[in-house]
């Protein structure tokens, strides 16, 4: 039983495939991009954490894209990097063809075309504003009502809370958030990002919090925007399986920089690094892997390890396959490229290289 059979949705049912299949990525050309991004962060000893380390990321117009790692691998930085709230040392985020505004007039008219939607609705939204004030928010930051061509403020508020699926809308409108369940509040934070009709929503973590139920209707609901309004959209998680559900493409992130990427289907049925086997071991509803324990933490990334960053707690290095296939000692002090963000299915692994060698027999 594979995990997008566990939690099946409008987008999947039970034995389906993704609803992009490989190979099928919308042909739009990648609206947010990020190229080989380092961001660094000085800790209190005066040493320097690279919190990411040469990321490629692009997300295209109507596209879902997954980015999946443990806690420290980098994901969130990376959201903060793209929505322009961290400035990467090194490397660029473009936005089209260009690069990421900086003025502040221009990052308002980004930030009307970025939205994000944050992991804890009940700590985003401001405890002493309604559903309607919080809605209206940016509406009224980006001037978007006008009554001379008949945009009226609160047409504009009743369409984002139905959008997001709360109908009808004006019950709500006199509600604060302790007055919410918490998928209504998780709705209204999507509310508010819908309202100044954005190209793409980056969501980190949004369902995380939730019961199994509500966890479905918000992976539905993200699927139904990408579907009626060509909505891209950048979801941040640790979930394997709600990656499984909702993504056209997936990101393996490992202590700052994406070790496995394509589409989600050929990730998840055929991982090819180490880490993405051992992360997918793991998940309950899947049982053709054998589970793979990995030892220790996520490194400190003031002290990255040489080689392939994830050698230290690699199954692979430990059990002596690597040193079979004589990358051993690739392994330990060899550096890996920078994985391209495009639609191939590829992983940065020296044992992963031998193994799709040219002239490589097919295992």
């Amino acid at each position: 039983m594979s995990a997008r059979e566990a939690e099946p949705t409008p987008h999947s049912t039970p034995g389906s495939s993704p609803a992009t299949s490989p190979g099928e990525r919308p042909q739009s050309r990648a609206f947010l991009e990020a190229r080989g991004v380092v961001v660094e962060f000085a800790t209190r000893s005066g040493s320097v954490a690279r919190a990411l380390d040469g990321v490629d990321l692009a997300v295209a117009p109507g596209e879902i894209v997954a980015v999946v790692g443990e806690s420290g691998s980098g994901k969130t930085t990376l959201a903060r990097t793209l929505m322009g709230l961290e400035r990467p040392v090194a490397g660029e985020v473009s936005v089209g063809d260009r690069p990421m505004p900086r003025s502040t007039r221009a990052m308002r008219t980004f930030r009307r075309k970025v939205q994000m939607v944050l992991q804890d609705a009940s700590g985003s939204l401001n405890p002493r504003q309604t559903v309607y004030e919080s809605v209206a928010e940016g509406i009224r930051l980006h001037r978007l009502a006008d009554a001379r061509s008949g945009t009226a403020e609160a047409d504009l508020v009743a369409k984002a809370l139905s959008d997001a699926g709360l109908r009808p809308p004006q019950p709500l409108y006199l509600r604060y958030p302790h007055e919410l369940s918490g998928g209504q509040r998780q709705r209204v934070l999507i509310a508010g990002a819908l309202a100044v009709r954005p190209d793409l929503i980056i969501a980190d973590e949004p369902v995380s919090s939730l019961d199994a139920s509500i966890r479905g209707e918000l992976l539905a609901l993200l699927l139904r925007l990408r579907d009626e309004l060509g909505l891209g959209v950048l979801v941040i998680t640790h979930d394997l399986g709600l990656a499984w559900n909702i993504a056209d493409r997936i990101a393996v992130m490992y202590l700052g920089r994406v070790v496995e990427q394509g589409p989600t289907e050929q990730v998840l049925e055929h991982p090819r690094h180490p880490y993405t086997q051992a992360l997918l071991s793991v998940v309950p509803e899947i049982d053709r892997l054998e589970p793979q324990v990995l030892r220790g933490e996520i490194p400190d990334p003031t002290r990255i390890p040489p080689g392939c960053r994830f050698h230290p707690r690699c199954p692979a290095l430990a059990e002596g396959e690597s040193e079979r296939a004589g990358v051993a000692d690739a392994c330990r002090g060899v550096p890996l490229p920078v994985l391209p963000a495009d639609d191939r299915h590829a992983a940065a692994c020296h044992l992963d290289a031998v193994r799709h060698a040219p002239g490589t027999p097919a295992s």
